[in-house]
């Protein structure tokens, strides 16, 4: 892709990836699922991962599986606010750059 992913838009789309999973995900399906929309190595997408959590959008726990224990990523009340947020702002944002983009009126 030629863009840059903004942090901001990073945590969205990650966001948006487990909000889909009502009982959470794992970092390796979050990698596979964000990288649909998105080129995204796993050493930039844990610290997504991490600093979601830390600011409260993310509780984390471990599930076993396989015989090991496997993390789990899932969204909180105010993850789910935040990718509401996001949303609103990525239909206002991509409105107008579509628009920019687009041929009409040129």
């Amino acid at each position: 892709m030629v863009f840059n992913t903004g942090a901001a838009l990073l945590d969205a789309i990650v966001l948006a990836v487990v909000s889909k999973e009502e009982q959470g995900t794992y970092g390796y399906k979050i990698t596979q699922d964000v990288r649909r929309a998105i080129e995204v190595s796993e050493s930039t997408l844990y610290p997504v991962l991490r600093r979601l959590q830390k600011d409260g959008c993310l509780i984390v726990y471990d599930r076993e599986c396989g015989g090991r224990n496997r993390r789990y990523y899932k969204i909180t009340e105010d993850g789910s606010r935040k990718l509401a947020e996001y949303r609103r702002e990525w239909v206002d944002y991509s409105s107008k750059i579509s628009q920019l983009f687009s041929e009409e009126g040129v």
